[in-house]
């Protein structure tokens, strides 16, 4: 039974392994790919960080290094309880420090308390969520939520057809010098789950504030997946384009398609 102002709520949990810094190095889980189901309890209040220029994912691993007061406090309070807080983008258009209204809630998964009181720890997003209002300030920020779920917006076949377009791309990107980390393509081919494949590229990959907002923000995986694939197929023809003003590329030499 859930606790009086909670409400379950079933989330996939998968831990991808790849370098997530080397001052958490020590504190991950060693096997390659740890896949589970979990039945969590998804509270309606929640902490929160804001953070300026960042967009959390399901799925995705954030290490975060804990050192404002009202964080260690919040910290303090999360791992004695639930383990559960929200990640939120700082919004521009409006302050004082105001969140997007679309954020991830994560898990701490592991957490290393440093001598000097800071704290460096490594979350793993679980759900995207609806902030639908703070809840308190002090001593540290608290938001009311509400869970989003995705839908496929197209039949199985055509989520498939456009993650292997996607996949394609990241190569061609990779092969045109794009910041595309070996470990990380490599483990790209052990997703299946159009969904989960592409919150992870649009947290990896995707380095355009407005554009991976947009990302967290679209509940449809095939629209999700179409405008990830446009954002690359921009970046791999701006790749190309860069090689041929340089002399180093012929017309036909990397695949776009």
């Amino acid at each position: 039974m859930a606790r009086r102002g909670l409400r379950p709520f079933p989330l996939r949990a998968q831990l991808a392994q790849w370098e997530a810094g080397p001052h958490l190095r020590d504190l991950r889980d060693r096997d390659n790919v740890n896949t589970m189901e979990m039945e969590i309890v998804l509270p309606e209040e929640v902490p929160v960080m804001t953070l300026p220029e960042t967009s959390f994912f399901p799925q995705a691993l954030l290490p975060l290094h804990i050192f404002e007061p009202r964080y260690r406090h919040m910290l303090k309070d999360v791992l004695a309880a639930d383990r559960l807080f929200a990640v939120a983008g700082l919004d521009p258009a409006d302050s004082p420090e105001p969140p997007h209204r679309v954020a991830t809630v994560g898990i701490v998964r592991a957490c290393q308390k440093n001598e000097n009181g800071t704290s460096n720890l490594l979350i793993q997003g679980l759900s995207r969520v609806r902030i639908m209002g703070i809840a308190q300030e002090e001593p540290y920020r608290r938001i009311r939520i509400e869970a989003l779920t995705s839908h496929a917006g197209a039949e199985d076949d055509a989520n498939v057809a456009l993650k292997r377009t996607v996949r394609r791309l990241i190569r061609a990107k990779a092969q045109l010098g794009g910041n595309v980390p070996d470990d990380f393509l490599k483990f790209l081919g052990t997703v299946n789950d159009p969904e989960v494949f592409v919150d992870l590229v649009s947290f990896n990959l995707c380095h355009h504030v407005a554009t991976k907002q947009r990302l967290l923000e679209t509940l449809s995986v095939h629209e999700r997946l179409n405008l990830l694939g446009n954002h690359l197929r921009h970046e791999v023809e701006v790749l190309h384009l860069q090689k041929k003003l340089q002399g180093e590329l012929p017309d036909d030499a990397i695949d776009q398609n």
